[in-house]
C-alpha cells in the first residue's frame, strides 16, 4: 500500500541502481490498513462529495398544468319528445377531489394499482345515514360589502406610489358577482357541434319565418346559481341508485317514517303469485322455497334491506345466494362476511360450486384469492379496514351480507359490527343473518335508523326438521334403552318423560347403595364414562341414529373420548379405502416431515373407525379433513366443541350434549338458551330425517327439570351492544375533518333508546318553550326583587332534608331510637308536619320501612289516601318545622307503611303504644262488614297523646342529630348546619310579605319547573348526555399526552402510524417510537410479538434468552407508563390487569419456529396444542405486516426490512399450508 504511494521517479531509480527493498510482512501490511481509516477515500470529503449545479430555468415558473373544468355543458331537452331545447352551463361538484381529501363517491378514482383494502391515508366514504357535508360553498358577494364599505387603499404601506384603481362599488361589486348571464347557444352556434347535431338529426328545425334557425336559450338573463339549484349535470359520477318497483313486500305492516323504520313481514299465509311478483328470478334452486326465502327474495327484488331471522340449517344462505345472483345481473359487487376466517374458507368452497371459481373471491389475513371477483368473502375485520382505509371496491358494492349477526354479542369483537353498520355508505345495501334472537324488530330498527332506511324483518321459527329432545340415563348395554323423551317435536316439556328418568337413575342408585353402601357423586370415573359413551353408541347405532356430533365443553375431554373409544369401528372396508385416500391425499400439501407429525398419525388412525376430534387444537388442515368427510357421511362420531355449531350447513342425524354446564373463562354456568338451540340444530338433515334427535347425557344427577325447560324452551340470549370506544377508532376518524367520534358514539346500538325519544323530546321542548312565553310576568314590588331567591332557597331546602335523612336512616344509633312509641314528624305529598308514633319497624323488604299511626283530619284516613304516600318532592314555601298540622274535630287517623325519607322530626317524646293491638284492629276496621266499628281503646289512647302533644307542641322538643344522636359525619355536620342556617334566614325575604304570595310563588315555581325540565331536556338532546363522551375525553387526553394528537386535536405522525395498526396500536406505536426493536434480530422480534397475539392463560413457562426476557421487560415497562398515563388522564386501568393481557407462552417456540426448526420439533417446547401453535403465527403475520407498514409511515426502512424478514421466516410448511376450501377437486 505505501509502495503504491511513491514517485514514480523514486521507483524507475530504485530498479535501477540496487534490488527492491524487501516488502513488509502480509500481516503488517494489512493492519496498516485496517488501523488506518485515513487513508481510505471514504473519508476524503473533496472526492467523495459530488455537487450538481442547478440549471436556473425562469420561465419553468410561467406554465403550470391545466386545472380541472369547473363548469361543463348541459344538455337540455323535451322530456316527452326527447327535442334538443339548447344549452346551458353547469358547475361540476366535486372537482380536484381525491380520497386523500374527500369522502364523497364523486371523488376521482384511485390508480389501478392501489390495494384491494384501500390505504390508511385515504379518507372513507361518507356514512349512509349521516347529512354530507356541502363542500361546494357559493360565493356571498355581501360578504365583500365591509370592505367596499371603507376606502380602499391606492399606495401600499411603504411604498412611495401606488396604484389608483377608478372603479366604484358598485363596478366592483358587478365585477364579483359570478350570476352574470351566459348565452351558450352564441358561443357554440356555427360550431361544428352545430353542424353535427343537425346531421345527426338532434336539432329541428323552427318555422317561425326567421331566416336563420335559433336555439333557445335555456339560461337567457337568469341568475347562474339559480340554475345551478335546479338543473343536474347528467354525466357526473353518481353513486349506485336503487331500483325501486312499484311493488311493495305483502302483508308487512305500516311504517311511520318518523319512528319506525323496522317493517315485520307476516308469514302466516302463503305467497301465490310468487312467480308473477318474480317473473325472471336471478337464482333458481331444484327445491321449492319457503315462505321466509320467498318473501326474502321479493325484498331483495325491490332493493329492501333485510333481516332473516331463522333457526340454523332453516336455509338462510338462499338469501345470500340471490343477493350474490342479483349482483351479478347487476353488473355490481356483493360482499359476504363472516365473524371467523374458517366460515370465510368454508362459504368460498360452497358459493364457487354454486356460481364458478371466476364469480367468487376470498380476502383473508394472509390471503388474496380473486380480488377482482363480483363476490368477496371476508372477515368483518376486515370490512372495516376497508371502510376506514377508502377501498375502491366499496365504490362498487350493492349487497353486503352480515352472516351470524347475532355473535354481535360476543364481548370483544361485537363493536366491529356496530362499526360496520354505522361506516357503510348509502349505496349499500344491508342483508343480516341471524339465529332467532328476542329483539329483532329493535335491532332492525337500530340499523335502520342510523342508516335512513327500512328495514323488512323476516323471523320465523319453523324448523325443516323438528327436534326432539331426550335424557338418557344409561351406563352399560343392559341400560342402553333408558332413553327418555322430555320435549317432544310440538315444543311441549313431558313431566312424565323427566319423572321416569328420575326413578330409572334413583332404581340404580338405591341398587348401588344396597351393594357398596351409601355414597354420593357428582361426576363419574374414566371406565365409567368410557362404558356410557358405548352404550349410547351402539343404541343409536342399532336405531340408526348415525352420523352424531357429541358436543363437549373441553378441548382434553374431547380428545380423551375419542382415545377410550379406541375399541369402537363404525366403518366399512370400502369407507375405510375411501378415508384413507382422501386423508392421504389432503395431507400432500404438506412437507415430508409435518406429514408423520404424531397428531396426524393420531387422527389418521381415529378417522379409519369413523370418529373423529374438532377442536380449536387440531391443526387446521385437520380440521378441514373432518369436516369434509363429515360431510360426506364417512365420520360417524365427532367430538366437538361449542365451534363446530358455527360453520357450513353440517347437519347430522343426532346431536349429544356431553354435559349442559360450560366455562365462559368467567365462571362455570348452564348454556344459554341461544346457545344450547345453535348446537341442537345441527340435529336433522334435511329431505333425510324426518325429526333430529338432541340427547342430554345424564352421567352423574339428572339436571333440575326448572333447568332443563329453561334451555330448552326459554327465551334466546338478546342482541345487546357491545360498542366501546378503541384507539384505533378515535384516530381513524378525527384524521377526517368532517368525521366526528361523537356521531358514531351517537349512532351506537348502546344509544338506542335516546334515539327512539329524540322526537318525542324535540315536541316537548318546543312545548315548554310555548308554555314559557304563556307565563305572566311578576308585576310586583314585593315579590319582584326577591321571590326567585326565595324559591332557590326553598329547593336548596328540600335537597339537604332529602341528603340528611338518607344518612340519618343508615346510623344505628337512629334505627334504634326508632322503636314503638317514638313520636316523629312525617312531611308528604297528603300530610305535611303531621305527627305519628312508631308502631313497628319492619326488616323484611328490601327497603327498609316503619308502621307508623298518623293523626290526621278524618277524610284523609282512608286506605286508599294512605297507601300513596309518596315523598314530597316537589318545592313548597318553607313552613317551620315547629307548625305542626292541627287536625279538625272530629280527629282521623291512620296506620301506614312508610320509608325513612318521610320522617322530618324525630322528637324526645315516647308515648305507651300495644302495636300489635293498634295494627289488628285498624286492618280489621278496613274490611267492609266492620268498617264501621269503633276504634279500639288501644288506638284511642294513641291518637289521644297525640293530640295533646299538637296542642301543647311548644312543650316538644326534637333530637338534635349531632347532639342527641351523635351522628359525627363531617359532611353530615356540615349539611346539617348548613340547612339550620339556611331556615333562619328564610323569614327575612320581602316577598313573604306580600298578600298574593301563593299565586306569585306558583308563577315563579312554573317558571323555575319549566326552566329545569328545558335544561334537563336540552342536555339529553345535546352530546354531553352520551354514554361513552367521559371515556372519550379522556382517551383524547391519553393521546394528546402521548403525542398521537395535538393540541388542535390533529393526528400527528404517530397517529399516523397508529393507524396502520389494527392490535394495540398504541403500545406497538410506542414500541415503534422508542426504537424498542433495533437492538433484536427479526426472529426475537416476531417472537416478542406473539405476546400480543396468544390467548390462553395456563401453559408451561417458556425457557427465554437472556435478550427476550430484556425484551420482555421492554414491553411491560411501556405497557405499564401506558397505563400510567391513562391513570393520570382519568381513566381507571390496572397496571396489573393490563400486563396480565400479553401472555409470553409461545415465546420460545415463536423464536425457534423462526430459527428454522421443524414443527415436530418445536411443539416439544410446549404443552400448548398444535391448533393454538399455528393460530398464533397466523396472525403474527398480520401483525409483522401492521409493523412494517407503520415503519414505512415514519420512513424507518431498517425496521421495516426486519419486519420483511421476519414474516419471510415463519410463513412456511404446515403453519401456512393452502386450505382446503380454497383448493380445486378437493
Amino acid at each position: 500500500l505505501h509502495i503504491q504511494n511513491r514517485p514514480a521517479i523514486f521507483m524507475a531509480e530504485s530498479s535501477l541502481q540496487c534490488e527492491a527493498p524487501p516488502l513488509p510482512p502480509l500481516t503488517m501490511i494489512l493492519e496498516d490498513f485496517l488501523l488506518s481509516p485515513e487513508y481510505l477515500p471514504l473519508h476524503n470529503s473533496r472526492s467523495s462529495h459530488k455537487i450538481w449545479p442547478r440549471e436556473v430555468n425562469v420561465e419553468s415558473l410561467y406554465r403550470s398544468g391545466p386545472s380541472p373544468l369547473h363548469t361543463q355543458i348541459a344538455v337540455e331537452r323535451d322530456p316527452t319528445s326527447g327535442e334538443l331545447l339548447g344549452y346551458h352551463e353547469v358547475e361540476v361538484s366535486h372537482v380536484g377531489q381525491t380520497a386523500k381529501n374527500s369522502t364523497s363517491l364523486n371523488r376521482a378514482p384511485d390508480p389501478l394499482n392501489t390495494s384491494i383494502k384501500g390505504d390508511s391515508t385515504n379518507y372513507p366514504f361518507w356514512p349512509g345515514g349521516l347529512k354530507e357535508p356541502d363542500v361546494l360553498q357559493k360565493v356571498d358577494v355581501t360578504a365583500f360589502d365591509d370592505v367596499l364599505a371603507n376606502e380602499l387603499l391606492t399606495v401600499p404601506p411603504g411604498f412611495s406610489e401606488g396604484m389608483n384603481c377608478e372603479l366604484n362599488k358598485e363596478e366592483l361589486k358587478e365585477k364579483l358577482s359570478p350570476s352574470q348571464a351566459i348565452s351558450i347557444s352564441e358561443l357554440i352556434s356555427g360550431s361544428d357541434l352545430m353542424h353535427w347535431a343537425s346531421e345527426t338529426g338532434e336539432l329541428e328545425h323552427q318555422t317561425s319565418g326567421e331566416e336563420e334557425n335559433e336555439v333557445k336559450d335555456v339560461i337567457g338573463s337568469e341568475d347562474l346559481s339559480e340554475v345551478l339549484a335546479e338543473s343536474e349535470t347528467d354525466t357526473e359520477r353518481r353513486a349506485p341508485e336503487k331500483q325501486k318497483q312499484a311493488s311493495k313486500v305483502p302483508l308487512a305492516s305500516s311504517v311511520d317514517s318518523g319512528k319506525e323504520w323496522a317493517v315485520r313481514v307476516h308469514l302466516h299465509e302463503n305467497i301465490t303469485n310468487f312467480r308473477e311478483r318474480v317473473p325472471n328470478m336471478a337464482h333458481t334452486w331444484k327445491f321449492e322455497l319457503d315462505l321466509f326465502q320467498k318473501q326474502a327474495i321479493i325484498c331483495l327484488e325491490d332493493h329492501e334491506c333485510v333481516f332473516v331471522a331463522a333457526h340454523t340449517s332453516a336455509g338462510k344462505t338462499v338469501v345470500a345466494e340471490y343477493a350474490i345472483a342479483l349482483s351479478l345481473q347487476h353488473k355490481t359487487r356483493t360482499i359476504y362476511t363472516s365473524p371467523i376466517k374458517a366460515l370465510s374458507n368454508q362459504k368460498f368452497r360452497e358459493f364457487r360450486l354454486t356460481f364458478g371459481e371466476e364469480e367468487i373471491g376470498l380476502l383473508t389475513g394472509d390471503v388474496q384469492i380473486k380480488p377482482e371477483s363480483p363476490c368477496l368473502i371476508m372477515t368483518t375485520e376486515i370490512l372495516r379496514s376497508m371502510l376506514y382505509n377508502g377501498s375502491e371496491v366499496i365504490r362498487e358494492v350493492e349487497w353486503v351480507i352480515f352472516d351470524e349477526v347475532h355473535y354481535i354479542n360476543d364481548t370483544e369483537r361485537g363493536v366491529v359490527w356496530e362499526e360496520v353498520l354505522i361506516m357503510l355508505p348509502d349505496h349499500v345495501s344491508i342483508i343480516m343473518l341471524s339465529a332467532t334472537v328476542p329483539n329483532c324488530m329493535e335491532f332492525a330498527d337500530w340499523v335502520g335508523r342510523t342508516k335512513r332506511k327500512h328495514i323488512y324483518v323476516i323471523s320465523t321459527l319453523k324448523r325443516p326438521v323438528p327436534l326432539v329432545h331426550y335424557l338418557y340415563t344409561g351406563n352399560s348395554k343392559q341400560t342402553s334403552k333408558e332413553l327418555f323423551l322430555i320435549v317432544t317435536e310440538d315444543g311441549k316439556f313431558s313431566s312424565r318423560g323427566y319423572q321416569d328418568a328420575l326413578s330409572a337413575k334413583k332404581e340404580r342408585a338405591t341398587k348401588a347403595m344396597a351393594s357398596y353402601g351409601p355414597k354420593s357423586k357428582q361426576f363419574v370415573n374414566p371406565k365409567e364414562e368410557k362404558n356410557i359413551w358405548l352404550s349410547l353408541v351402539h343404541m343409536l347405532n342399532k336405531k340408526d341414529k348415525l352420523p352424531v356430533v357429541a358436543f363437549t365443553f373441553s378441548r382434553d375431554r374431547c380428545s380423551g373420548n375419542a382415545d377410550s373409544l379406541s375399541s369402537l369401528d363404525l366403518t366399512t372396508s370400502e369407507e375405510k379405502h375411501v378415508i384413507h385416500t382422501y386423508f392421504q391425499k389432503s395431507i400432500q400439501l404438506l412437507k415430508g416431515s409435518d406429514q408423520s407429525l404424531p397428531q396426524v398419525k393420531w387422527m389418521r388412525e381415529h378417522l379409519k373407525r369413523g370418529v373423529a376430534v374438532h377442536h380449536s387444537g387440531i391443526l387446521p388442515i385437520l380440521k378441514e379433513v373432518i369436516e369434509l368427510l363429515f360431510q360426506k357421511g364417512l365420520v360417524r362420531l365427532l367430538f366437538a366443541t361449542e365451534t363446530f355449531a358455527m360453520g357450513v350447513n353440517m347437519p347430522a342425524r343426532t346431536v349429544v350434549f356431553d354435559a349442559i354446564m360450560k366455562h365462559d373463562g368467567t365462571r362455570k354456568r348452564d348454556l344459554y338458551p341461544g346457545e344450547y338451540v345453535q348446537m341442537a340444530g345441527r340435529a336433522g338433515r334435511r329431505g333425510l330425517d324426518t325429526n333430529g334427535t338432541v340427547i342430554v347425557l345424564c352421567k352423574a344427577d339428572i339436571p333440575e327439570a326448572s333447568d332443563l325447560h329453561k334451555m330448552i324452551l326459554g327465551q334466546p340470549t338478546t342482541l345487546e351492544s357491545r360498542f366501546r370506544l378503541t384507539y384505533s377508532m378515535i384516530l381513524n376518524l378525527m384524521r377526517v375533518e368532517t368525521l366526528r367520534v361523537e356521531d358514531m358514539m351517537k349512532r351506537s346500538f348502546s344509544e338506542i333508546d335516546s334515539a327512539r325519544s329524540e322526537q318525542d323530546r324535540k315536541h316537548n321542548l318546543e312545548t315548554l318553550l310555548s308554555r314559557k312565553q304563556q307565563l305572566q310576568t311578576l308585576d310586583c314590588q314585593l315579590c319582584t326583587s326577591d321571590i326567585h331567591q326565595y324559591y332557590c332557597s326553598c329547593a336548596q331546602l328540600l335537597s339537604l332534608r332529602e341528603e340528611t335523612q338518607a344518612v340519618l336512616l343508615n346510623k344505628p344509633q337512629v334505627l334504634k331510637v326508632l322503636s314503638p312509641g317514638r313520636v316523629i314528624t312525617i312531611f308528604t305529598e297528603k300530610y305535611k308536619y303531621n305527627l305519628a308514633v312508631v308502631l313497628q319497624q319492619n326488616t323484611r323488604t328490601a327497603v327498609k320501612t316503619f308502621t307508623v299511626l298518623i293523626l290526621c283530619n278524618i277524610e284523609d284516613e282512608s286506605e286508599q289516601v294512605a297507601k300513596h304516600l309518596n315523598p314530597f318532592l316537589s318545592v313548597e314555601p318553607y313552613v317551620p318545622r315547629e307548625d305542626l298540622f292541627h287536625p279538625d274535630s272530629p280527629v282521623g287517623h291512620a296506620v301506614v307503611d312508610i320509608s325513612g325519607k318521610l320522617i322530618v322530626n324525630i322528637s324526645g317524646e315516647v308515648i305507651p303504644v300495644e302495636s300489635s293491638r293498634i295494627i289488628e284492629d285498624y286492618r280489621r276496621r278496613q274490611i267492609p262488614r266492620f268498617s264501621d266499628n269503633p276504634p279500639s281503646s288501644s288506638v284511642s289512647k294513641a291518637v289521644q297523646s297525640l293530640l295533646r302533644l299538637v296542642e301543647n307542641h311548644q312543650a316538644m322538643t326534637n333530637l338534635n342529630p349531632v347532639k342527641d344522636l351523635h351522628v359525627m359525619d363531617l359532611d353530615f355536620v356540615s349539611s346539617w348546619k348548613e340547612m339550620k342556617e339556611l331556615e333562619k334566614k328564610m323569614n327575612n325575604y320581602s316577598c313573604v310579605c306580600c298578600p298574593n304570595f301563593k299565586e306569585h310563588f306558583e308563577n315563579e315555581k312554573s317558571k323555575c319547573e319549566i326552566q329545569q325540565q328545558l335544561s334537563d331536556l336540552n342536555f339529553k338532546l345535546s352530546e354531553s348526555s352520551l354514554q361513552f363522551l367521559p371515556e372519550y375525553k379522556h382517551r383524547v387526553e391519553v393521546l394528546k399526552q402521548l403525542h398521537f394528537l395535538n393540541q388542535k386535536e390533529l393526528v400527528s405522525l404517530k397517529g399516523r402510524v397508529a393507524c396502520e395498526i389494527h392490535s394495540y396500536e398504541v403500545l406497538l406505536t410506542e414500541l415503534i417510537f422508542c426504537n424498542a426493536f433495533d437492538d433484536y434480530s427479526p426472529e426475537e422480534i416476531v417472537a416478542l410479538l406473539s405476546c400480543m397475539v396468544f390467548q390462553q392463560s395456563k401453559c408451561s413457562e417458556p425457557n427465554l434468552t437472556e435478550q427476550l426476557k430484556k425484551g420482555k421487560e421492554t414491553i411491560l415497562k411501556v405497557a405499564a407508563d401506558l397505563v400510567e398515563t391513562e391513570n393520570t388522564c382519568g381513566l381507571k386501568t390496572s397496571v396489573e390487569e393490563y400486563q396480565k393481557e400479553f401472555k409470553f407462552g409461545l415465546v420460545e417456540v415463536v423464536y425457534e419456529w423462526a430459527k428454522g426448526k421443524e414443527f415436530v420439533d418445536v411443539i416439544e417446547l410446549t404443552d400448548v396444542s398444535e391448533g393454538l401453535i399455528v393460530r398464533c403465527i397466523q396472525r403474527l403475520d398480520e401483525l409483522c405486516r401492521d409493523v412494517r407498514k407503520g415503519a414505512k409511515v415514519i420512513g424507518a426502512s431498517f425496521l421495516g426490512q426486519k419486519m420483511v424478514e421476519a414474516s419471510s421466516c415463519i410463513k412456511r410448511d404446515i403453519v401456512f399450508a393452502a386450505s382446503l376450501y380454497t383448493k380445486s377437486g378437493m
